[in-house]
Parts: C-alpha cells; sequence; structure tokens
C-alpha cells in the first residue's frame, strides 16, 4: 500500500477498488469491455469526523486498510499520485469485510 499526500475533510474517506478477479468459478474469462466496476475497495484515508449538534467531533466508524462495500455509483473519481481513487461520505459505505 502507497502512501498518498492527501487527507479527506469531515466525514469523507478515500477508497482504492479492489479489482474483481477476471475469470469465473468456472474458468470462463471475462473480458474488459464487459467487465463492472469493483463495488469494493480499501480505505486508504479518513477525515477527522463530523460534528455533531453540540459541536463534539464524532470519530468515524472506518479506519485507513480496512476492505469496504459501497453503492455502485458511490463517489468521486480522483487521481492522487498518478493513482484513481475514490472520494465519498462515509455514508456511502454499506459494510465493512470481515
Amino acid at each position: 500500500m502507497t502512501e498518498i499526500n492527501f487527507r479527506p475533510l469531515h466525514d469523507r474517506v478515500v477508497v482504492r477498488r479492489i479489482e474483481a478477479e477476471a475469470k469465473t468459478k468456472g474458468g470462463i474469462i471475462i473480458p474488459d469491455t464487459v467487465k463492472e466496476k469493483p463495488q469494493e475497495g480499501e480505505i486508504v484515508a479518513v477525515g477527522t469526523g463530523i460534528r455533531d449538534e453540540s459541536g463534539k467531533i464524532l470519530p468515524l466508524d472506518v479506519k485507513a486498510g480496512d476492505r469496504v462495500l459501497f453503492g455502485k455509483w458511490s463517489g468521486t473519481e480522483i487521481k492522487v499520485n498518478g493513482e484513481d481513487l475514490l472520494i465519498m461520505k462515509e455514508a456511502d459505505v454499506m459494510g465493512i469485510i470481515a
């Protein structure tokens, strides 16, 4: 995992997509033209959290290194240090893969 020089603000997270297998369990090779973008990724950076009504910062539930699932159209694609990443709100993350 490479270090990125980018820190998201508030309740945003930066995610690196984890590429899906190019072959099915039955051995069928899936060409790039029909592959969907993966909805699984690894958190590479997290913001400090979001403020509640009293001004207290609530920390995020995810941390760098967590493998997560996110929505198909979630996030905004960004390029940091030549690497394609996604930035999204923590609410777009559906869950952590154990």
